[in-house]
C-alpha cells in the first residue's frame, strides 16, 4: 500500500472511473466536504487502489478495495493489533465493507525505498527494527492466521507454476521435479521449526513511510499478515523485493536486529549463525515464491513492471543456495534451466 507520490493537480470527474467517483462521494460525505482534492495515489499488485483527498493542508487516504476481489476485514483486524503493539500504522477515519472504501489517515508522500541511501540506511533501519520488535512480542497464537505446512506448500508451488512453467516455459520432470520436492521439505522443514511471533510478509522499504507526523516508520500493507517463522520479516527488509544491499551491511543490521530482539526477550537462537541459517533459508523460500509472484502478476493481472526485478531474486537465490551444501541441488537446478536464459542481477558493491 505504497501512497507516494504528488498526485495531478487536476480531480475533474472526467478523469475518474464510475467507482473512483463513487468512493470520492463517499470520502466527502464522510469529511462533511463539498469539494476538494481527489486523485489517485497509488496502486498495488493487488486489486487495491489508493486516492487522495486534500482540503488545503490537510489530506486522506481512500482505500478501494473491490469487495468480489478483496477483503478490507484483515486490514482492519491487523492494523489494530500494530496499533496496540506501538507501531504507526494509519487511522482509520470511517469503513463501508459493503462498498470495499476505507477512509484513512495520510501518513505522508515519501516510503522508505524513495529516500533510502547508504548515507541513511542506518539511521532509517534503526527505527524499523525497533517497530518489528515491537511487533514481534506482541504475538499470541491463534489470533493470525498460521504459516502452516499447507500455505508454504502453495506459495512454494507458485515457483514451478508461474515463473519456470509459464515464463520459461519449463515443466521439471524427473531427476529435477525430485530435486525441487527436496528441496521445498527441507525449507518447509526448517521453516515450521522456528519460533513463531506474528509475520508482516512484506515489512520492506517499500511498505514503510516517512511519517509526516508521529514517529517513523509508518508502516503499510500489512493485510496478509500471518503467525509464523520468526527470521521472515528481518530478512524481508533487508533482502528486498525492489534494492540491494552489500551482504556486509545485510549481515550487520541482521545482528542489530537478532541483538536487539534477544535483549527484548524474543525467543530468537541465542547462536547469530543459527539465527542467520534461519533467516536465509526462510528468505530462500520467500525469494523463490516472489519469482512465481512476479510472473503470475505479469501474466494473469497484466503488470509487467515487476518482472523487471526477478534477476535480483535470481541472485538472491543463487547467493544462499550456493552457501549451504543441503540446498545444493536447488543451485544445480538453477544453474542448469535459469542462470542460461535469465542474468541474475549484479553483485551490489
Amino acid at each position: 500500500m505504497p501512497v507516494t507520490g504528488s498526485e495531478p493537480a487536476a480531480s475533474a470527474s472526467t478523469a475518474l472511473d464510475a467507482r473512483a467517483i463513487t468512493a470520492r462521494d463517499w470520502a466527502f460525505v464522510q469529511l462533511g466536504l463539498h469539494d476538494a482534492g481527489f486523485a489517485p495515489a497509488s496502486a498495488d499488485a493487488s486489486f487495491r487502489r489508493y486516492f487522495r483527498v486534500r482540503d488545503g493542508a490537510r489530506s486522506w487516504i481512500v482505500m478501494d478495495a473491490p469487495p468480489a476481489l478483496e477483503d478490507c476485514r484483515p486490514f482492519l483486524a491487523v492494523g489494530d493489533l500494530l496499533r496496540r503493539a506501538g507501531v504507526h500504522v494509519p487511522a482509520v477515519h470511517a469503513e463501508d465493507l459493503t462498498q470495499g472504501f476505507l477512509l484513512l489517515s495520510d501518513l505522508g508522500h515519501q516510503t522508505y525505498l524513495d529516500v533510502i541511501t547508504a548515507d541513511n540506511a542506518d539511521a532509517l533501519f534503526a527505527p524499523a527494527i525497533t517497530a518489528l520488535i515491537r511487533w514481534q512480542q506482541a504475538s499470541q497464537p491463534g489470533v493470525l492466521p498460521a504459516y502452516d505446512h499447507a500455505l508454504l506448500t502453495r506459495e512454494l508451488a507458485l515457483f514451478p507454476d508461474w515463473y519456470l512453467a509459464r515464463h520459461l516455459n519449463l515443466s521439471l520432470a524427473g531427476d529435477d521435479l525430485a530435486a525441487w520436492q527436496g528441496v521445498c521439505a527441507t525449507l518447509i522443514d526448517a521453516a515450521l521449526a522456528q519460533a513463531k511471533v506474528y509475520v508482516h510478509r512484506d515489512y520492506m522499504p517499500r511498505n514503510l513511510m516517512i511519517a509526516a507526523s508521529g514517529p517513523n516508520p509508518g508502516v503499510l500493507d500489512y493485510q496478509d499478515a500471518v503467525f509464523g517463522p520468526i527470521a521472515y520479516d528481518p530478512i524481508c527488509l533487508f533482502k528486498d523485493a525492489f534494492l540491494s544491499w552489500p551482504e556486509v551491511r545485510v549481515d550487520g543490521w541482521l545482528r542489530q536486529y537478532h541483538t536487539e530482539g534477544l535483549a527484548a526477550g524474543l525467543p530468537l537462537p541465542t547462536d547469530y549463525a543459527a539465527f542467520r541459517r534461519d533467516a536465509d533459508w526462510i528468505g530462500l523460500q520467500r525469494h523463490l515464491k516472489v519469482l512465481g509472484i512476479f510472473a503470475r502478476i505479469n501474466y494473469r493481472d497484466g503488470k509487467p513492471k515487476y518482472l523487471a526485478d526477478t534477476p535480483r531474486f535470481v541472485r538472491y537465490v543463487m547467493d544462499v543456495a550456493t552457501r549451504y551444501p543441503e540446498l545444493a541441488p536447488l543451485a544445480a537446478l538453477f544453474e542448469r534451466h535459469v542462470l542460461p536464459v535469465v542474468a541474475m542481477a549484479p553483485v551490489v558493491a
